[in-house]
């Protein structure tokens, strides 16, 4: 659970997966990663620790960036199946029951917002993003961004060395690495997709789409170098043969 200033949310966020989470499982853990937080998230959390046993903290001395802090929370874990969503309130967390249901015929189980409760212009930009991503990668979801996704471990530990993202493109970075790598993605539709209710989105910051969009560029650049490397050494191996 990445989070970034979201001192207003972050305890909430917590009981509600504690109360989604322990009806199903008995073995589970939160892991919370505070991305250099400059108001008390990272407080908030440590606090609850006596109260919540399974609760983990990990923070970032500055914030790096989504995607990072995604990541960061991805490698610490420990149990078998992993389960990211954000710490902003805006999913169910009931839901997760979905993604277990499928989780036995794939790898990596990816919800989409059905619908998606943002503001106008975030759907749009959202869809054009993923339209984007699709149109130079292929298809891998229909909601690339959508912060409600469970996968086996071992996706986590093959792709661990190979993802360079650490803003907002990293979610089409580890889809489309994952689809590469062979692993196999189901889709479930997410209803409980809820409004924002307190602290501020960061993702449509100047900054934010600036850098996604160079790494975005940066990770199509470094996969069309990759396959051409590919095919070079098999173009070797067939004339040595």
């Amino acid at each position: 659970m990445p989070a970034f200033n979201e001192a207003e949310n972050i305890q909430v966020m917590i009981e509600e997966t504690v109360q989604a989470v322990s009806p199903l499982v008995d073995d589970y853990e939160i892991v919370v990663v505070d991305d250099g937080s400059q108001d008390d998230t990272a407080v908030i959390v440590q606090s609850l620790i006596p109260q919540y046993p399974q609760l983990r903290l990990v923070q970032h001395e500055e914030n790096k960036g989504y995607g990072t802090a995604v990541f960061t929370g991805l490698t610490h874990a420990s149990k078998d199946l992993v389960f990211f969503t954000d710490a902003d309130r805006q999913f169910d967390l009931g839901e997760i029951e979905k993604l277990l249901a499928e989780i036995d015929r794939a790898d990596l189980v990816v919800g989409y917002r059905a619908p998606r409760r943002d503001p106008f212009m975030r759907r749009l930009n959202g869809r054009c993003w993923s339209g984007l991503v699709t149109l130079l990668f292929g298809y891998t979801a229909r909601d690339i961004d959508c912060a409600f996704k469970l996968m086996r471990r071992q996706v986590v530990k093959t792709l661990r060395e190979e993802i360079t993202s650490g803003g907002a493109t990293f979610s089409a970075e580890f889809l489309v690495r994952a689809k590469r790598a062979g692993f196999c993605i189901a889709e479930v539709p997410i209803t409980g997709h809820r409004p924002r209710v307190a602290g501020s989105p960061t993702g449509a910051h100047p900054k934010v789409i600036l850098r996604a969009f160079q790494e975005l560029v940066s990770l199509r650049l470094q996969l069309w170098q990759g396959d051409n490397v590919a095919v070079e050494r098999l173009v070797e191996r067939e004339t040595a043969v």
